[in-house]
């Protein structure tokens, strides 16, 4: 190490070192080895003392998005039907702060209740306790909760009109929700890692190019995939249709278990574009024409396939299927798909698509691959924003917070759509058109930030440790908020 002496760059014995000069704006100087280090005897005291410290100094940059899109009085219509005294409106906004600053139950209240950042956010001027806030979230049913699910659409309405896409690509898809033995409508159904547990199947539909949920809806866990998917689809593009008419096109990619004939009437009838997993059913004939096929045309790297057009009469339908085949090294686990012929090439993964849209194979393939996008968006939802927890043995409070968990996330994407995300290159995939963060992320760069709250000349002020990258980051939100 060196000192800096008259511009020079020296030794510590003075001599002058063989290197470049410095500039003398930026001194450099070795430091003794002791400085670096730091002696600590005894226990530090800790004591618990009231003080207008917050760990959340970005919910402050969240709570003025929420009021330039008039959240808390929306809240307060939508949940005016469950009284509190504390406010429905109120009660809900603490909600979504809870997912926010990463807690995943109502028990967490406890150790948020000091937090100035927390309280302004949601309005209180004391947090209630999670017994309160559950049996507020007891009083919702499916009456009370339609002006939430409306609530939501509307949000994600004004979010994608804002954006302005080319089209709208939404995929839909349940996943498993893990209850307790005693839980309201919680069945034993649909779950292969856990199969003698409760459940519910909650069904959504994601939009794939800003990541929103545009609605989901709560079912029991011993239901099939695709119950109550025609009224749940028809409630969707209905939606769609009245906010953007028919000048917006719509496409719906969605698993086999939605390869159903009314699903694929309602999509034929209201003209929208599909792209449908076919499953290899013992009386659809795909085994055979798989089989029978001497000519694959190339469709991605290591991926052949043709199109069919496939004859349904049970169903009085002619569909244009697309078969494709994936090369492995590798059998299956599950070799069903083999039984009826064994290629002398090596193992292959097959699979088909229903659509009516007019893409090529190789087109085709990559759109339906990027239906696996909402997985990501699934599994935030379930780690960041709690949607996998239980918080009550009702019915109606579990799908409540199954809306607040959902309304969480859309705002948060929404936040990051108006304020930071940038786009990005266009993919046949139809998958995020922005870059997006994880809330984890966000939740390390924004919204857990250490400060204090203060007074000075008659208002109040938020100060913050200084950290040139976190002021820049603020500075830029709130720019963007005050455009």
């Amino acid at each position: 190490m060196f000192v800096k002496q008259k511009g020079l760059l020296c030794d510590r014995k003075g001599e002058r070192a063989n290197v470049t000069p410095y500039t003398q704006e930026a001194p450099l100087m070795r430091l003794n080895v002791a400085s670096l280090r730091r002696l600590v005897k005894g226990k530090l005291h800790v004591e618990f003392v009231r003080q207008e410290l917050t760990s959340y100094s970005g919910l402050e940059l969240l709570r003025r998005y929420l009021r330039q899109l008039a959240v808390p009085s929306r809240l307060r219509a939508a949940c005016a039907a469950t009284g509190s005294d504390y406010g429905g409106g109120r009660l809900a906004l603490l909600i979504l702060a809870l997912f926010y600053v990463g807690a995943r139950r109502l028990e967490h209240l406890r150790y948020l209740g000091g937090d100035p950042l927390i309280s302004r956010f949601c309005g209180l001027a004391r947090i209630p306790t999670a017994r309160t806030l559950g049996n507020w979230l007891r009083q919702f049913t499916q009456a009370t909760l339609g002006p939430l699910v409306q609530l939501n659409h509307d949000l994600v309405i004004e979010a994608v009109r804002r954006l302005a896409p080319p089209r709208l690509t939404i995929d839909l898809d349940g996943t498993v929700v893990r209850t307790g033995a005693t839980v309201g409508w919680a069945f034993r159904g649909f779950n292969p890692h856990h199969r003698k547990d409760p459940s519910y199947y909650p069904l959504l539909a994601h939009v794939a190019q800003t990541g929103h949920i545009l609605r989901v809806k709560n079912r029991p866990g011993n239901v099939h995939d695709s119950k109550q998917s025609v009224a749940f689809l028809r409630e969707v593009i209905d939606g769609l249709r009245t906010a953007f008419g028919r000048r917006l096109p719509l496409e719906f990619r969605m698993d086999a278990a939605f390869f159903q004939r009314d699903v694929l009437r309602l999509l034929a009838a209201r003209g929208c574009a599909y792209a449908i997993k076919v499953g290899y059913w013992n009386w659809l004939p795909l085994k055979q024409l798989a089989a029978e096929r001497q000519r694959w045309r190339p469709v991605a790297p290591n991926v052949t396939g043709f199109f069919h057009e496939l004859e349904i009469p049970q169903w009085d339908l002619q569909l244009r299927v697309m078969i494709y085949r994936k090369h492995v090294a590798h059998e299956s686990p599950k070799n069903f798909q083999l039984d009826l012929f064994t290629p002398d090439d090596g193992h292959f993964e097959y699979a088909a698509v229903a659509t009516n849209t007019a893409l090529d194979l190789p087109a085709l393939y990559a759109f339906i691959c990027g239906r696996g996008a909402q997985e990501k968006t699934i599994a935030e939802l379930k780690g960041e924003f709690a949607l996998d927890v239980v918080p009550t043995r009702h019915y109606g409070a579990n799908s409540a917070w199954q809306q607040l968990s959902v309304l969480a996330h859309n705002l948060i994407r929404s936040f990051q759509l108006d304020t930071l995300a940038e786009p990005k290159p266009c993919s046949r995939k139809r998958t995020y058109t922005y870059l997006i963060r994880s809330m984890r992320t966000l939740r390390f760069l924004l919204v857990t930030r250490a400060g204090r709250l203060t007074r000075i000349g008659g208002r109040h002020v938020l100060r913050l440790s200084h950290n040139p990258a976190t002021e820049a980051l603020y500075g830029a939100i709130g720019h963007h908020l005050a455009a």
